[in-house]
């Protein structure tokens, strides 16, 4: 019996494809692999058990087999999280990430950047480093001023903000030095091109690609569950994406309404300043930090917005698509 550690590349019905590498033969090895009992010693009641990323034990009887059982889950560097809807509990995305991909378009499907404001705040929340990708770049709707101002008012925060077209390989290569020795997940609304991109990145894979719904204009889901996908960027270069289902709701998991503002970046410095201190509502009371920095404009009246939106959502449990 050997005991191995190995990732978790994808699973499905608690069934999980886990690869190995061995340093002295410098191979490496995929076992398809069920968990030993229903349930692990972490299990903290998620929708899935485990996503692509996470590190675990392994028993395996024969080498040659392909197959072992899943012993143990060792403790994560960091998750992304999302609320499941229809299973009314946490579903993991991703597990032990460099950076989250936010993946986003300026048109087919709609550009939604609140969908984006939430994705931005659950990274926050669990502190991991996001990078945008607006996709699509090549589509004339990327020289709307809105969505050109959105994507400015993102850099101006800090965050590093790709934009880039999979169809005609515009700015691909400025993505590729970025990505280079990174785990990424790219997380987005359906449609907005994740798979595309992965191809463009590396065209040995040619994932499936979906369009759009002619009825409703939103994106349809060809990717079923979450793959890890190691990728080669030149010769030399290598990175790893975890490509994730999309999605038409991003739910917030783990954040309490009154707490929203400690992850949107620009309001967390004046929180507590306010004349009523932390019972601030930063909606209508005098002598609020945060409504004058919108005031003055140094909050953007939309991420303001955006943030009074989101509060109203966790608090009436009501989320816009």
């Amino acid at each position: 019996m050997a005991i191995l550690t190995g990732t978790i590349l994808s699973g499905s019905n608690n069934t999980f494809e886990v690869e190995t590498y061995s340093p002295e033969a410098k191979v490496s090895s995929i076992f398809l692999c069920p968990l030993k009992s229903k349930r692990l010693k972490s299990d903290k009641k998620y929708y899935n058990p485990l996503a692509p990323g996470d590190w675990v034990k392994i028993e395996v009887e024969n080498i040659d087999s392909g197959k072992g059982l899943i012993t143990d889950l060792i403790e994560r560097k960091n998750s992304f999280v999302r609320w499941n809807v229809k299973g009314r509990c946490p579903q993991l995305l991703a597990a032990n990430l460099d950076n989250i991909i936010l993946v986003t378009t300026p048109a087919q499907p709609d550009f939604r950047p609140r969908f984006i404001d939430r994705e931005l705040a659950q990274a926050e929340y669990q502190n991991i480093e996001c990078v945008i990708i607006a996709n699509k770049c090549d589509l004339e709707e990327s020289e709307n001023p809105d969505f050109m101002a959105r994507l400015t008012g993102w850099e101006e925060l800090g965050y590093k903000v790709f934009r880039v077209s999979s169809k005609t390989g515009f700015g691909i290569n400025e993505l590729k030095t970025y990505l280079n020795g990174k785990l990424c997940a790219f997380v987005g609304q359906s449609g907005v091109g994740k798979s595309s991109l992965i191809n463009a990145l590396d065209s040995s894979y040619g994932l499936k690609t979906g369009g759009l719904s002619t009825k409703y204009g939103k994106g349809c889901h060809t990717t079923t569950k979450g793959t890890l996908l190691h990728i080669q960027l030149s010769q030399e270069e290598t990175c790893s994406v975890i490509d994730t289902p999309g999605v038409r709701r991003f739910v917030l998991h783990g954040i309490e309404a009154s707490d929203l503002a400690l992850y949107f970046r620009e309001m967390q410095p004046l929180l507590g300043q306010c004349t009523f201190g932390m019972s601030c509502t930063h909606t209508n009371e005098r002598g609020c930090k945060i409504l004058e920095a919108v005031y003055s404009g140094v909050i953007s009246e939309e991420r303001y917005d955006s943030w009074k939106r989101i509060t109203e959502e966790i608090k009436t449990g009501r989320w816009d698509d």
